[in-house]
């Protein structure tokens, strides 16, 4: 009996052949789409990490309110903070950019005469 040399192969029937030409053709696709998912999964923790807004420590700021001016309420929407400010029997509403702490507008109310 003998055998063939080693690394020797028989030759395959032509349905085979078509047979592993569309296994490796399907592992190249799912191989080549993984890669791309590790790559776009890489990039956006690489984007968040540097482009990351409000990572840094919060700014102190000291705002001064008018004297005899007493602060109502507080409130945070979106990314403004709300300060409602009585002053002398009229009504104020501050608001401030939270990133920043600095001014972004004013509404004053007042009674009508």
């Amino acid at each position: 009996m003998s055998y063939p040399p080693i690394g020797a192969q028989a030759p395959l029937d032509p349905a085979h052949a078509r047979f592993l030409a569309r296994v490796r053709w399907l592992m190249m696709i799912s191989g080549t789409a993984m890669i791309i998912g590790i790559a776009v999964i890489i990039g956006v923790i690489g984007y968040r990490v540097f482009k990351g807004e409000g990572s840094g420590a919060a700014p102190d700021v000291t705002a001064l309110l008018p004297k005899g001016a007493k602060i109502v309420g507080t409130a945070v929407a979106g990314d403004r903070l709300a300060v409602v400010i009585d002053i002398g029997g009229g009504v104020e509403v501050r608001t401030f950019d939270l990133r920043t702490l600095q001014p972004a507008g004013r509404l004053k109310f007042s009674a009508e005469p």
